[in-house]
């Protein structure tokens, strides 16, 4: 037991202090409309470690993309970022996440209207509440115009069936095709410009 002290001892220390989970992953949610697109858009940035495709935000226990798509079960399509935060911080995803929606449209994103596709931030907490918050407000500031982007606590996520994950990758031909006929890339470049 008396080999076992110093570990212990340690492992305690590191806790009280907070240096334990300095640099544990931590997950923000988002809606951006397509699941699809909002999971490619944050795939391959720096810091991000895992995107999984869901659904939050509603009533509904385990909904299924079906039940979803009809807009009766108060769901969002969601992503659920899972990050590095000594490499990305949430202010830096929250800036990945506006050059990639479209923060005016009331019915949804681009060519996906309805509740269900609206554009959404899930904080998790207080800080993130007010970190979203100041980026939305930058975000009117800059285009001089209200977002209508919700901001909402976090509940809930369940992620989406296994065929919609990694689904750009999976079917790259037919998710390039949604994607350029949807608009998304040309209306984000419109607003946002080469913001890659």
């Amino acid at each position: 037991m008396k080999k076992f002290l110093p570990a212990i001892f340690a492992a305690v220390l590191m806790a009280m202090t907070g240096h334990a989970h300095a640099d544990a992953p931590k997950t923000a949610i988002f809606a951006g409309g397509c699941f699809w697109c909002m999971e490619s858009d944050f795939d391959d940035k720096k810091g991000v470690l895992k995107v999984t495709s869901g659904y939050t935000g509603g009533t509904t226990v385990n909904p299924t993309y079906e039940e979803v798509s009809s807009g009766a079960t108060g769901h969002l399509e969601s992503v659920e970022v899972t990050y590095d935060p000594a490499v990305v911080s949430y202010a830096g995803l929250l800036t990945i996440y506006w050059q990639n929606v479209d923060p005016f449209d009331a019915e949804g994103q681009f060519c996906d209207k309805g509740t269900q596709y609206h554009a959404a931030i899930f904080y998790g907490n207080d800080d993130e509440k007010a970190l979203a918050e100041e980026s939305l407000k930058k975000v009117e500031q800059k285009f001089g115009k209200p977002v209508e982007a919700l901001l909402k606590p976090a509940s809930i996520f369940y992620p989406a069936e296994e065929y919609h994950q990694g689904y750009h990758k999976k079917n790259a031909f037919s998710y390039g095709m949604y994607r350029r006929g949807c608009g998304r890339d040309a209306r984000t470049k419109e607003l946002w410009g080469d913001k890659q």
